[in-house]
C-alpha cells in the first residue's frame, strides 16, 4: 500500500487519542509500509481549551529518533501539521527549520479566528459565500508561506456541515481555487487528498464523499502533478481509511503515481 503521509499520536498532538505502538501495530497488520508522522502544532491558536497545541521541538526531535528504532520495519516520516493564520506566516516559515523535518503540512483550521470543529455559525452562511472565503485562505497560506511541502485538506471546512449535499465544488470559487493552485504549482508544492473527510462523508451519510471531480481535472489542467494521500488519522483505525477506493478514484483521471516527502524532498510511488 502507497504511504499514508499524514497521522497523529497523542504524545504531541492533543486531539488524538492512538500511541506510536498502536499506530505501528495497525501499520504492520494493513500493510503500510511508510508513515508520516505530522503532529499538530498551533502558534498563537486563538482557542486552547486547556490543551497545549504546541510542542518542544527537540523534544519531538530526540523521541522520534527512538520511534524511528521500534517502527522497523515500518518506516515512520517525522513531520509537522501547522495551522495557518494570516499574521504568522513568517513564524511558520522559521519555525519549520528548527529541526529537520522530512515533511511539513499546511492546513488551515479556522474560519475567521475560530475553530469551526466547536464553533459551527459558518454553516448558516450560503454555501458558494463560505466555500470562496475559505478557498481563498487555502490559495493566501500558499502564497505568503515559502518553507511547506504539502498543503492539507482542502476541503476541510465541508467536514463538519449539517448539510449532507453540501461539497467544496470548483464551481463555487474557481478563481479561489485557480488562485490556490496557481501557488501550489508555481512552489512546487504537493496537494493532499485528505481520505478522512471521504471517511466522515460516508459515516455520516452524504449524497456523494469523493472530492468533486472538476477540483481535481482542473489541478491537473493547470499542470498540477504532485498529489499525497493522508488518512489524518488520530487512532489507529483510521490509518490507511479509504485509501483503495480513493486510488481508484484517481486513476480514472489518468494519475500513476502519488507523491511523499522524505527529507524534505519529493519521491514517486506508482499506483497499479
Amino acid at each position: 500500500m502507497v504511504t499514508d503521509g499524514h497521522n497523529h499520536t497523542r504524545h504531541f498532538s492533543p486531539d488524538a487519542q492512538q500511541s506510536i505502538d498502536e499506530l505501528i501495530d495497525k501499520a504492520l497488520k494493513t500493510g503500510i509500509q511508510r508513515i508520516g508522522i505530522t503532529e499538530h502544532y498551533e502558534i498563537d491558536f486563538p482557542e486552547q481549551d486547556g490543551l497545549n497545541w504546541m510542542f518542544d521541538l527537540d523534544e519531538y526531535y530526540k523521541t522520534f529518533l527512538d520511534w524511528r528504532k521500534k517502527a522497523a520495519p515500518i518506516e515512520i516520516l517525522m513531520g509537522i501539521e501547522f495551522g495557518y493564520q494570516s499574521h504568522i506566516a513568517s513564524k511558520i516559515d522559521e519555525t519549520a527549520d528548527k529541526i529537520p523535518f522530512d515533511v511539513v503540512l499546511l492546513s488551515n483550521h479556522l474560519f475567521r479566528g475560530r475553530d469551526f470543529y466547536d464553533h459551527r455559525e459558518c454553516y448558516s452562511l450560503p454555501k458558494t459565500e463560505l466555500h470562496r472565503e475559505y478557498i481563498g485562505i487555502m490559495a493566501e497560506m500558499c502564497e505568503r508561506c515559502d518553507n511547506f511541502d504539502v498543503a492539507a485538506h482542502y476541503d476541510y471546512i465541508n467536514r463538519y456541515t449539517p448539510n449532507l449535499d453540501s461539497f467544496v465544488l470548483y464551481e463555487d470559487c474557481p478563481r479561489e481555487f485557480d488562485r490556490f493552485f496557481e501557488a501550489l504549482i508555481s512552489k512546487e508544492k504537493a496537494l493532499e487528498i485528505n481520505t478522512k473527510s471521504i471517511l466522515k462523508h460516508k459515516e455520516r451519510g452524504f449524497t456523494r464523499t469523493m472530492p468533486d471531480p472538476e477540483v481535481i481535472k482542473r489541478y491537473l489542467a493547470m499542470g498540477g502533478k504532485m498529489i499525497t494521500l493522508g488518512s489524518d488519522s488520530h487512532e489507529s483505525e483510521g490509518l490507511g481509511a479509504c485509501f483503495d477506493e480513493t486510488i481508484e478514484y484517481l486513476k480514472s483521471f489518468g494519475i500513476r503515481e502519488l507523491f511523499y516527502f522524505k527529507n524534505r524532498k519529493p519521491y514517486t510511488e506508482g499506483i497499479k
